[in-house]
């Protein structure tokens, strides 16, 4: 299956909080999106890795993606290394996505900053036709994406493009809300968090909706750009 987009994330609810909405559009138009996450984020501090599975699957489910896969790197451990770099080559060559959404260049939690290096590093090498790989036991070609974009996370980073989702703010809270092990659940007796509280939660809209403010719509998501992005005509650009 060939993708338009694929979303990798280091962990089970990075790409809900960082770019569903714009999944949610791109499905709706046509375009065939998948989710890549790299670990099961069995370091969290509530639920399990078991049910972060469970709850990605309903995410998927509800965005309508064609594909979600797991890597299962080590939570917090993983590396930016060959051997990591080649488990996520094998997938972009497998699914040839146009364009890949990756975790934020800097953010709070270390595994947000090497995701985002090593899914950028893997996508530039997956490029190269003297990386020999194998995938279900066929050998690969070389594939690069056209574009990389790095979504915005727990910081706030001043982006380089913002996505109109304007009525897509529902669908992208839902698939947020289905990961209720780690988010704010009133009858919940897990350990509080910085993502569990109502105030987190409230954030995943207004954030969206001040990201609208920018553009002139009710809500956007917006992401940083590795190259800078070229448009056939000016009236591209809203």
């Amino acid at each position: 299956m060939k993708l338009d987009i694929l979303a990798i994330g280091a962990h089970p609810d990075d790409v809900e909080l960082s770019c569903a909405g714009t999944l949610a559009k791109e499905i709706a138009n046509g375009k065939k999106a998948g989710i890549l996450d790299l670990t099961r984020g069995e370091l969290g501090t509530r639920g399990s890795a078991e049910i972060r599975d469970k709850e990605a699957k309903n995410a998927a489910d509800i965005l309508g993606v064609s594909i979600r896969e797991n890597l299962g790197f080590r939570d917090g451990f993983f590396r930016n290394d060959e051997a990591h770099q080649l488990k996520i080559i094998e997938i972009i060559r497998a699914y040839k996505p146009e364009i890949v959404l990756c975790n934020a260049i800097d953010d709070r939690h270390i595994d947000h900053g090497k995701g985002s290096k090593l899914t950028s590093d893997a996508c530039f090498l997956s490029g190269l036709r003297r990386i020999e790989t194998v995938f279900n036991g066929e050998k690969q070609t070389a594939w690069r994406p056209k574009q990389v974009l790095h979504y915005i996370q727990w910081k706030e980073l001043q982006p380089d493009v913002i996505v109109d989702i304007s009525g897509f703010i529902d669908t992208k809270v839902k698939a947020v809300k289905a990961y209720q092990s780690q988010f704010y659940d009133a009858n919940s007796h897990e350990p509080k968090t910085p993502i569990s509280s109502t105030n987190f939660l409230e954030s995943v809209t207004y954030r969206a909706q001040n990201l609208g403010r920018l553009i002139g719509t009710s809500h956007a998501e917006g992401f940083t750009t590795e190259r800078t992005p070229a448009v056939n005509s000016i009236f591209d650009i809203i």
